[in-house]
């Protein structure tokens, strides 16, 4: 990882630590860099720099839990917004734990796409109707529930025609060619 002009940019050697944390975050340093055949040290000094930088954001668990016996309801929330009241709402609706992911989308109209979680049907209709239809700014709601998953996953580093990444701002730029 280096910092040029302002920017993060991150070598192959970063974007294979980064891959090898998406595949397990429990590996050792040494399991890492003996992986990618660099020294433990390497390892450990350039992902306490990506964690510094904000590029780790956190390391987290991913729980099955219909495997552990919860049952919820998933759904899909598309908000429709006065185009001056979006980026409030978007940050009003990221509030609530009930929510679990949240972007805006300009496509006809700017809208408001929100992943929600309720316990049931009833929960999830006492959220919308009483937490979301109500804030200022909100013209209509298309609520779409979630029967089915097929995937669920994560940004993947591999498999991608990323030769390298830039952070600006810690926003990726992704496919821009950096000379160094």
């Amino acid at each position: 990882m280096k910092i040029k002009n302002g920017s993060i940019v991150l070598d192959d050697v970063d974007l294979n630590i980064l891959e090898a944390l998406q595949e397990n975050a429990k590996q050792t340093y040494t399991e890492i860099g003996r992986k990618l055949g660099i020294a433990h040290s390497t390892v450990y000094d350039r992902i306490r720099k990506m964690e510094t930088y904000g590029i780790i954001k956190k390391y987290t668990t991913i729980i099955d839990i219909e495997r552990i016996g919860l049952k919820n309801v998933t759904a899909v929330m598309t908000i429709f917004t006065d185009p001056k009241q979006s980026e409030k709402v978007a940050r009003k609706i990221s509030e609530f734990p009930q929510v679990l992911e949240v972007y805006t989308s300009l496509s006809e109209e700017l809208l408001i796409i929100a992943k929600v979680v309720a316990d049931d049907q009833e929960s999830l209709h006492s959220f919308i109707a009483n937490q979301v239809a109500p804030l200022p700014g909100v013209l209509r709601i298309r609520t779409s529930i979630v029967t089915k998953k097929f995937k669920e996953g994560i940004f993947p580093l591999s498999g991608n025609s990323i030769s390298k990444v830039k952070f600006i701002n810690s926003r990726f730029k992704i496919g821009e060619e950096i000379n160094e």
